[in-house]
């Protein structure tokens, strides 16, 4: 066996190699279905290696004086992986091709090249499954892998890391979402030629991620001409109501009552006739403009989605949402073989993602859907990425790779008819003294407006150079990419304020006495006059350089040596850095043994470290001006528009826990001027075993730490105390809001004097802070799987997990309680926040079993099925502070205490285990040469609705336990069907 020249990492290339006895000397020809042809000589040990082969099918040939003598076809080429076809068996005066022309079907299913963690879905699989079309419903396939939390939408969770610690890659090029690194673009479903899920141990040659890769390679034209087209339509007929929503009714600790004691048990959210139907058209071409040498592959999709969804009870208007959304997408790729020696692939992507939505008011006393009172904030985000990539076999041991990618998004917001009033929060705790018992709404229907110039753009470069020496194969390159973001962030609707009406059990105790924000007294009614603006601009910069040695060690044994530098810079609206990471050293070190030499056991293990860059959304709320206040009042009435009237203020004016009063920061005093990038270190060590000729089983235990994180302090008092201690007169200083730094490690903070006099550096270790332990995130894993790859008849496999993630960080996000501020949770803002904070986190899954299949009956009917059984996710419980419900650092009912005890992250219990059972069946008729076919997939057939996530605040206020605590927020999709006819020629 030899290893040499294999591909590794979210590449859109694989390798081929092999081994010729006694064929020292001879050329091995290896042409592709789209005309590539490459010609490499079998060197003195009868070895044989091509890399950076484009995917898709190939056909290898052993040449002797150039005659054949032996070939295999239909080789399938994996993204990023290495298959060895081993030749020579035929004897070398053979004449007839055919006659010696043998399929590779026969050849092992082991990757025996690769040392990382890959599932590789491929178009023929994505035909057989019933999956949703999206990149990462495909992902979560892929062991260890997880659906995020329902705040970020169709986000995925790798390996126990947050949502926004993935990156995703289109043809070679980097299209994560350019702003907060939350999801990316993907391709039209029927374009995808393979998606490679990457869960760890990836090489030098790639980072920028310590969660997954979600990797696909698009598809390209061949030499024969190939069209078709398909609809999709799910009918609402087809679909199950969702579960109506409840009141917890719960048994209170003593001295606790809830806010409202009449809801406990009633109905909080309807939810009948709630759902969406959708319609999907696609179609694609491809084929040879000359052929051998030139070629296009169009696809595009066309996917329309419209729906009803009901708000809850206690939303500012209770209402029906009649919502459509439109989610057009183009792909076309040119592929040019300028010659056997040099390719040029040429790509463009478009993709949309418009929404747009009517609300009608809904009466809960009669259950009745009453007139049209405005519009949902639409949306509209568009991507459109261009790329082009030149390869050049230079000899047969050299080859040289360069990429460049440019794209555009369009990030556009706004309400249709805006009303210039503001928006009512919690209108449900206005004091019925003057509502009559009925609260008062207006039309302003959001709460929040987008700048509606918000734009994105990313520009990439990645070079790359690999160089085959005797048993090494050197590689070395660049890789590089640029973010710009302008006008993102977000203000208020209407006048510029919202009014949050607030109710407490505890008229006489003060709000928040940190801020001076007394008490309301009375019956306990009040309410806030809140404001947030933080729109800017903003970039980033990311440059990598890499080295990496795959080594033949022996035969049989690889090792892939590499080393990686990344560099981070991020830059304000006025260019100027406010955090710049260099010389970040990442080594990694991979081995793969093929025990018996024939790819039928391989023992492999991965030991690497990652880094993760800031996204450019740091820059919102914390290099850049930001306002983020509250102002309090008692009030003396209501008017018609729902605005309180009569206000005496309870607070000294507007106040702010994180001091952020719309004034533009000094970058250099934005982050510890010592700042580490995020990197967590990985090790993996695994096996794969053919069982026969028909079965792979296999496992891998996996162990990741997060050894720096990044995150946001706030508690300005003990910065202030430091700078005393240290001969520093505090008052004297102009202390921002909050400084991002690395929790638990020892951080200098640059400091302006408040005169612009100068500075002053302040060192502060994690005791000046209060904390008694840094940033941990730790996650392990054992991952079993058995399979039968797919024989023509049928495939089937089976994966099971159990895994642990635990720490008291997350990472970049918090999704207990939705909070997307990248990097800036309310984790680590103060001590006191983070005391009880260690236990299971968010992305904790103990258990998981997937398990997918297809099998084709006869060439006209096909039934497939996918089941996916896992433990549910761990509850928290926040609540105020200690014993005594105190507030010390003004943030209400986030701490880890519940009910005046502590409350680490899982100790409330986890929600309950679910189960998802999707079926499908294809009709392919003979009466049309099985080239047209009707589909039915049925997804959630048991039809389960149980809670994905409840809500973890306690309290309104001290001792008034929230409505809402433990209540679902979000569920399992009932059941739906969709329903398909599709062409292919």
């Amino acid at each position: 066996m030899s290893l040499a020249g294999a591909a590794f990492g979210q590449s859109t290339t694989g390798a081929i190699f092999g081994q010729v006895p006694n064929g020292a000397g001879q050329t091995v020809k290896i042409q592709s279905t789209s005309g590539l042809t490459r010609e490499v000589q079998v060197d003195a040990s009868g070895r044989y290696s091509a890399s950076s082969l484009p995917v898709g099918s190939y056909t290898v040939t052993l040449l002797n004086g150039g005659q054949p003598v032996d070939s295999r076809d239909n080789v399938f080429l994996r993204v990023g992986g290495g298959i060895e076809v081993d030749l020579g068996a035929a004897p070398a005066n053979a004449q007839d091709l055919d006659a010696i022309s043998v399929s590779a079907s026969a050849l092992p299913s082991i990757d025996v090249t690769s040392v990382d963690s890959r599932t590789v879905i491929t178009s023929q699989d994505l035909a057989r499954l019933p999956l949703n079309r999206s990149a990462e419903s495909i992902a979560l396939l892929a062991p260890g892998t997880v659906a995020g939390s329902g705040y970020f939408n169709n986000a995925v969770s790798f390996g126990g890391a947050g949502v926004s610690e993935n990156a995703y890659y289109i043809n070679g090029y980097n299209t994560t979402n350019p702003l907060n690194a939350t999801g990316g673009v993907g391709l039209p479903y029927g374009a995808i030629d393979q998606q490679q899920v990457l869960t760890g141990g990836y090489s030098a040659k790639y980072g920028r991620s310590d969660g997954g890769v979600i990797n696909q390679v698009g598809k390209r034209g061949t030499n024969e001409w190939h069209f078709g087209a398909q609809v999709q339509w799910s009918p609402k007929y087809l679909a199950a109501d969702p579960s109506y929503v409840y009141f917890p009714n719960q048994q209170l600790p003593a001295g606790y009552t809830y806010q409202d004691d009449t809801l406990p048990g009633t109905l909080y959210r309807a939810r009948k006739g709630d759902g969406s139907w959708e319609t999907t058209y696609s179609a694609y071409v491809g084929g040879p403009l000359i052929k051998d040498k030139l070629f296009i592959f169009l696809a595009a999709e066309a996917n329309k989605e419209e729906g009803k969804s009901t708000s809850s009870i206690q939303s500012s208007n209770p209402n029906n949402l009649y919502y459509q959304y439109s989610r057009p997408k183009f792909y076309g790729k040119l592929d040019w073989n300028i010659n056997d020696n040099n390719i040029l692939e040429l790509t463009a992507i478009d993709n949309k993602d418009e929404y747009a939505g009517q609300l009608y008011r809904y009466n809960y006393d009669n259950a009745q859907t009453g007139n049209f009172f405005g519009n949902d904030t639409s949306t509209k985000m568009s991507s459109r990425y261009y790329i082009g990539k030149y390869t050049s076999y230079i000899t047969d041991d050299l080859t040289f790779s360069a990429q460049y990618g440019v794209s555009k998004n369009e990030d556009y917001s706004a309400v249709p008819g805006a009303s210039d009033q503001p928006y009512l929060y919690a209108s449900y705790n206005q004091n019925p003294a003057f509502t009559g018992g009925t609260p008062i709404r207006n039309s302003q229907t959001a709460l929040y407006a987008k700048d509606p110039n918000a734009k994105n753009k990313t520009r990439g470069l990645r070079a790359d150079l690999e160089y085959r020496l005797g048993d090494h194969t050197l590689s070395a390159g660049i890789d590089n990419m640029y973010y710009a973001s302008s006008n993102e962030g977000q203000g208020m609707t209407g006048p510029g304020y919202a009014w949050i009406y607030g109710k407490t059990n505890s008229p006489n105790e003060a709000l928040d006495p940190n801020q001076g924000v007394g008490a309301p007294g009375g019956d306990g009614y009040y309410v806030d006059r809140y404001i947030l603006d933080n729109i800017t601009s903003m970039s980033v910069t990311q440059k990598a350089y890499y080295v990496e040695d795959s080594w033949q060690v022996s035969n049989n044994v690889v090792l892939n040596l590499g080393l990686r530098d990344d560099e981070f810079t991020n830059y304000n609206n006025q260019g100027k850095a406010y955090v710049d990471n260099k010389n970040q050293w990442a080594p990694r070190l991979g081995v793969s043994w093929d025990v018996f030499g024939d790819s039928s056991l391989k023992v492999y293990g991965n030991l690497g470290r990652y880094y993760l860059a800031l996204p450019a959304s740091v820059a919102i709320r914390g290099a850049s001006a930001s306002t983020f206040t509250d102002e309090y009042f008692t009030y003396s009435g209501i008017d018609a528009s729902g605005n309180p009237t009569g206000l005496t203020s309870i607070g000294p004016g507007p106040v702010s826990s994180n001091n952020e009063y719309g004034i533009a920061p000094d970058p250099q005093t934005v982050a510890a001027t010592n700042l580490k990038s995020q990197y967590q270190d990985e090790v993996m060590v695994g096996f794969d075993k053919a069982l026969g000729s028909e079965w792979v089983a296999g496992a891998k235990a996996t162990y990741r730490q997060l050894q720096t994180a990044i995150d946001d302090v706030c508690d300005i008092q003990r910065l202030a105390d430091k700078a005393d201690a240290s001969g520093i007169d505090s008052s004297t200083l102009d202390f921002r809001g909050c400084y991002i730094f690395n929790p638990g490690e020892t951080n200098t903070f640059k400091v302006n004097y408040a005169d612009g006099s100068g500075s002053e550096l302040i060192r502060m270790s994690k005791e000046d802070w209060g904390f008694s332990e840094g940033a941990k995130r730790k996650y392990y894993a054992l991952d079993l799987y058995l399979e039968h790859p797919f024989d023509g008849k049928w495939q089937a496999r089976v994966d099971y997990t159990f895994s642990r993630s635990y720490g008291n960080t997350e990472g970049q996000v918090k999704s207990d309680i939705g909070q997307d501020d990248v990097s800036k949770t309310q984790d680590w803002d103060a001590a006191s926040l983070m005391e009880n904070s260690y236990g299971l986190l968010a992305n904790d899954r103990r258990h998981q079993l997937k398990i997918r299949g297809s099998y084709q009956l006869n060439p006209e009917w096909m039934f497939s099925g996918a089941v996916r059984v896992q433990s549910g996710s761990p509850k928290s419980c926040l609540g105020y502070y200690g014993t005594d419900e105190s507030n010390p650092v003004s943030y209400g009912s986030n701490y880890h205490w519940c009910a005046g005890s502590p409350s680490a992250p899982g100790a409330a219990g986890t929600n309950p285990w679910t189960k998802k059972l999707d079926l499908g069946v294809e009709y392919r008729p003979s009466f049309a040469d099985h080239k047209l076919a009707f589909g039915l997939d049925v997804f959630n057939v048991l039809n389960e609705t149980k809670a994905l996530q409840s809500d973890t605040t306690f309290e309104e206020a001290p001792y008034t336990v929230s409505n809402t605590y433990n209540q679902g927020i979000f569920f399992e999709s009932p059941r739906y069907a969709r329903l398909s006819v599709s062409y292919d020629f």
